[in-house]
């Protein structure tokens, strides 16, 4: 059983390597694949070292918290802005929302959040202000990693903003309002699940997998938006989620670089209280 966060893992990598080599229907299920095999290892693994409660809570909050996000922002153009989904292509929709979009936002959280905690692990902070931290990071994270989604799924015409609002600098078919809405949605799920973790105490983990996947997701998306992938909106993508990830994947690899590792087993935070 522990071989299995591996083997989703290197599947979910094997698939995103297939991305840019096909299209039409034969890319659509490779975008399903992608996304359920990077949740199944995030479950897998948050099974494996977290516990059985805690990788509840996990999905619970991420795919239920997503999905509501999702219908209330399909249905009324908040939080995200006004926008809706292709049918009939990334499988079953419920409410028009594909069903397996909300395990997009567990793939996507669970990686960022061993990243975060792996620093702070090391920052030698309270409790507390470990714990505002993580909250923050995971929640800008979360972002970074929009920042790469969101342009991919709009070029591959899988999800498209109607508003007309204001863009990013070359990235202008997805409004602004659709980050602010990714980072709140986002610190909510970050705080109650550092207020989870509190009251479900993970045991010591082993955090390489979902690691390794973060910095694949962070460095990939860039070099795939940048080289493989056509479309001019992701030559600026790949920027911007380079940089806003960034704000994670570089103090990440600092400190591996200190301490000569991305291997590190640890229990919940032991920092005193403030």
């Amino acid at each position: 059983m522990k071989i299995a966060p591996t083997v989703f893992a290197i599947g979910a990598v094997a698939a995103q390597i297939c991305y840019p080599l096909v299209s039409g229907s034969t890319r659509d299920a490779v975008t399903i694949a992608v996304v359920a095999l990077l949740a199944l290892a995030s479950i897998a693994h948050a099974v494996l070292y977290r516990g059985k409660l805690w990788a509840a809570a996990l999905v619970i909050l991420t795919a239920g918290t997503g999905f509501v996000s999702e219908l209330v922002g399909t249905a009324t153009g908040f939080p995200f802005g006004e926008y809706f989904y292709a049918q009939n292509r990334l499988g079953p929709s419920l409410f028009e929302v594909p069903v397996v979009v909300p395990l997009a936002w567990t793939a996507g959280l669970y990686p960022i959040w061993c990243a975060v905690t792996f620093i702070v692990g090391h920052l030698g902070a309270t409790r507390l202000r470990a714990s505002a931290f993580r909250i923050a990071a995971v929640a800008v994270g979360m972002v970074g990693w929009d920042l790469y989604l969101d342009p991919q799924m709009v070029t591959d015409g899988q999800w498209t903003w109607t508003s007309g609002a204001v863009g990013l600098p070359g990235v202008s078919s997805i409004p602004l309002t659709n980050y602010a809405g990714w980072l709140l949605v986002a610190t909510l799920m970050a705080a109650v699940m550092e207020a989870v973790n509190r009251v479900v105490a993970p045991r010591a983990s082993d955090d390489v997998v979902p690691i390794g996947l973060f910095l694949w997701t962070w460095l990939g998306s860039a070099l795939a938006h940048a080289v493989f992938l056509d479309g001019p909106e992701l030559r600026f993508s790949a920027v911007y989620g380079f940089v806003v990830m960034g704000s994670v994947g570089i103090p990440l690899l600092w400190i591996a670089r200190r301490r000569g590792s991305l291997r590190s087993r640890h229990a919940p935070m032991a920092t005193p209280a403030d």
